[in-house]
């Protein structure tokens, strides 16, 4: 029986300037991977990059977290990158998003075949997510962050993101109503709700000390997936989820670098 996930979408190269100068690797489904492969899950990742220097970030990304390069695609054109600025008290200002390549990306059909192998799919950013979600339906439990990718026809778990002021049960409500098995809904600081078989579930945001929230969804996302997969309970699993997100605001970026020596500073 199959014990790994696949990881569908999206990755990014994350620019800081002003503060800090670094490029950090990133991306909605990116760093679920990431976060999956730190919690001793097995990962294949499924996404593009470009022909550009920028698609080493993302390879070396991969490589240092234990996920094997073969299954990304190289694409003629830009690998994705955001560009932020971080301001003398912290505040980071995103200057610009160029999703690059990732905008054009969609798995062969020889990949789908390997990616209905896993034990579990997560979809993050991808422009054609029903199309891909079509392709697996009955094969493999299919879970995506519908912040987004569009669509929930043929999900089993969809995460949401309602915000600190958004209703999150009424959006958890409608999910829950389009047929989706699972629903969970992010609010920030607020914590988070979860909705399966009519029942309701809410689960704290947890104490943390907070340097950067980039990839704290997506944290919460991959704790999510790890618990489900050891078989926990669907509280059990909106813990961990929470769990990880507030070790990732301890840190810059969606997953913890290793800090620049002086030379590179």
């Amino acid at each position: 029986m199959s014990t790994w996930v696949a990881v569908v979408g999206d990755n990014c190269v994350d620019r800081y300037s002003g503060g800090e100068e670094r490029e950090y690797s990133g991306g909605n489904a990116f760093n679920v991977a990431v976060q999956l492969a730190r919690a001793g899950v097995t990962v294949r990742y499924f996404g593009a990059v470009g022909t550009d220097a920028l698609a080493a970030v993302i390879r070396s990304g991969l490589e240092v977290n234990g996920i094997a390069t073969g299954d990304l695609t190289v694409l003629d054109g830009p690998t994705a990158v955001t560009e932020i600025s971080v301001a003398a008290n912290g505040d980071r200002t995103f200057d610009r998003e160029d999703f690059g390549v990732t905008a054009e990306y969609f798995p062969a059909d020889a990949e789908i075949d390997r990616i209905a192998g896993a034990a579990w799919v997560h979809i993050g950013m991808l422009p054609e997510a029903t199309r891909l979600r079509k392709a697996l339906a009955g094969r493999v439990t299919i879970s995506q962050d519908c912040a987004v990718a569009t669509g929930v026809t043929d999900l089993d778990v969809a995460f949401l993101s309602a915000g600190e002021t958004g209703d999150a049960r009424e959006l958890a409500a409608g999910t829950a109503a389009s047929g989706v098995g699972v629903v969970v809904a992010t609010r920030g600081a607020e914590g988070s709700v979860g909705l399966s078989e009519g029942r309701w579930y809410e689960q704290a945001a947890l104490p943390a000390d907070v340097v950067d929230t980039t990839g704290a969804g997506d944290s919460f996302i991959a704790g999510f997936i790890a618990a489900r997969l050891r078989r926990a309970t669907l509280p059990e699993a909106l813990a961990t989820g929470a769990r990880f997100a507030a070790a990732t605001c301890a840190y810059r970026s969606g997953w913890p670098h290793r800090p620049l020596d002086k030379e590179s500073r």
